[in-house]
């Protein structure tokens, strides 16, 4: 009989860690789950795509059933949303508080490097961005995003053409060309990694401002063609 005592007692004593763990492990807050299936969401669709991912495995990497990913965001397309309007609101906020000299070539190094940062810290976010996907146009794209930075600067640039005397009107032409550049480079960057980003920055200012210098005030194509 003393044996089996000791036997029973042992397998108490074993089973005793898992339950203390068990009674240890605080719930969740409706703002933390949400904030986890957000990073979790936010994760796979880098790696995976939008049609690539699926609310099982999103579920199942948060430790939770699939209807509490429907109770917090009503689907996977729900939760994307939110994944795209927050890395969107983060790139925006990134290149619009980076400008904030008053010569016109450092603004151009700011907006250059405040991109590449993004790229750089959040890579996750700027993959997404950069994918097409179903739902894009209820949670943007980003050619709506560029549009939204190239907004910030056009009131700069329009200002600098109107004190050297260009057109102020073509500025929202020149800014979505400026932003652009910058941009494409930086999706070309995000895959090679090389040069070193500030090397990357000096030579796309290099390339804008010097092109912004030469700038002529009448242009005309030197081709045939005129339509």
């Amino acid at each position: 009989m003393a044996t089996e005592d000791s036997s029973s007692d042992s397998g108490r004593d074993k089973d005793r860690p898992v339950r203390a763990a068990r009674r240890g492990r605080r719930r969740m807050t409706g703002t933390e789950r949400r904030e986890q299936l957000l990073d979790i969401g936010r994760t796979l669709f880098a790696e995976r795509g939008f049609e690539g991912t699926s609310v099982e495995e999103i579920a199942a990497k948060a430790g939770v059933s699939k209807p509490v990913v429907y109770e917090h965001f009503g689907g996977k397309e729900g939760l994307y949303a939110v994944v795209v309007d927050r890395e969107m609101s983060r790139l925006l906020s990134m290149v619009t508080g980076a400008l904030t000299a008053g010569h016109p070539r450092e603004l151009l190094e700011q907006a250059a490097f405040a991109l590449l940062d993004y790229i750089e810290r959040y890579t996750d976010g700027f993959h997404i961005l950069v994918r097409d996907s179903p739902v894009a146009q209820s949670t943007g794209t980003f050619a709506s995003l560029i549009g939204d930075i190239a907004t910030q600067v056009e009131d700069i640039l329009g200002l600098e053409f109107k004190s050297r005397g260009y057109d102020a009107k073509l500025a929202p032409m020149y800014a979505q060309a400026l932003v652009g550049m910058v941009a494409l480079t930086g999706q070309w960057w995000l895959n090679v990694r090389k040069p070193k980003k500030a090397e990357v920055a000096a030579h796309l200012v290099n390339l804008a401002w010097h092109g912004l210098q030469g700038l002529e005030h009448h242009p005309k194509l030197v081709g045939r063609r005129r339509v």
